[in-house]
């Protein structure tokens, strides 16, 4: 099952809690820091890794703007995404950062970005675009600006955008592995295996605790037939986070290819007790209980599943499995 990474919100050692303008105007100006990445949760059919960074303001352009200290302190918390309210929120307090007029250059292009992550988790994927044109005007070295455009690039299906955004963010950051993650799936999408390999195998290098990674990898593995390495794969995606439905689903479906019918119901029926509408979950049941003489059990799954995704069986077809 395909991956995507999302937003992971953990804020640096240097910058434990968000500073508030009393702060700056006690320290003239704070340096940026940057939210670390962390957390990955998968979905089909989609991908991105969106980043976030802490905002910090100059002292000296706070004469210039019009909302008040408390205003731009909640826009501050609400653009950076710790202030616990929703997509919404964190859109209006980017939005004030950016009207305020009191943001570094740095941290108007950090904003633009948040702004754009929220946009694109809203489905909003062209407007999301336009936020990150923005920070990349402002910050033509953002390489999670580039992912992220990327990313909604991939959404949209412009697959080729997607990947030469993968590349510049790459190129300013090499050890981004979340970059190369979403090429990686990218490259999936567009049946370059090869490519995705090449490229899962440097970003779990990079970063070995991703489990998405290792979820993408085993799920390209099983469509290729390497069953074995497919396995250990998923096997370790489970041992980082043990209840991710989609890993679940990726190794249901190399134990179906494997013949291991017992193994890959128990993987499917995991998968599903954890997200009851995963359609490739609904679809591989429906194939292993056809295939252990429960027709009607079967029929009832591959039913269900295209009521989902009505492409599904061609899907299936085209992981070499009827």
């Amino acid at each position: 099952m395909p991956w995507l990474l999302t937003d992971s919100r953990f804020v640096s050692a240097r910058a434990r809690r968000v500073p508030t303008l009393l702060d700056i105007f006690k320290m003239q100006r704070l340096p940026d820091a940057r939210f670390s990445l962390c957390s990955w949760a998968l979905r089909r059919n989609a991908c991105g890794l969106i980043s976030g960074a802490i905002l910090t303001f100059g002292a000296g352009s706070l004469e210039a703007q019009n909302p008040t200290l408390s205003d731009l302190d909640r826009g501050l918390q609400l653009c950076n995404g710790v202030a616990g309210s929703g997509l919404d929120s964190q859109i209006d307090g980017c939005t004030i950062i950016i009207n305020s007029r009191a943001a570094t250059p740095r941290s108007l292009a950090i904003a633009y970005n948040n702004r754009g992550n929220a946009l694109h988790r809203m489905g909003q994927h062209d407007l999301a675009i336009q936020d990150y044109n923005r920070a990349l005007e402002i910050d033509p070295g953002h390489a999670s600006a580039f992912n992220n455009r990327g990313v909604a690039y991939r959404k949209k299906g412009e697959y080729e955008r997607a990947i030469a955004d993968f590349d510049r963010s790459i190129l300013i950051n090499p050890n981004y592995a979340g970059a190369f993650g979403n090429r990686a799936d990218t490259y999936r999408v567009m049946r370059d295996f090869g490519r995705a390999i090449r490229d899962f195998d440097e970003a779990i290098r990079i970063q070995p605790t991703l489990n998405g990674l290792w979820n993408g990898r085993c799920w390209v593995r099983a469509i290729l037939g390497d069953l074995i390495s497919a396995l250990a794969d998923c096997d370790q995606a489970l041992q980082l986070e043990p209840n991710v439905a989609t890993v679940f689903d990726s190794r249901g479906l190399v134990n179906l290819k494997l013949a291991r019918l017992d193994a890959a119901l128990a993987d499917y029926n995991s998968a599903l007790g954890l997200e009851p509408r995963l359609a490739s979950s609904l679809y591989g049941r429906g194939l292993v209980y056809i295939k252990m003489n429960n027709q009607a059990a079967g029929d009832a799954d591959l039913a269900a599943a295209i009521a989902i995704e009505p492409e599904i069986a061609t899907q299936f077809a085209q992981y070499g499995i009827p």
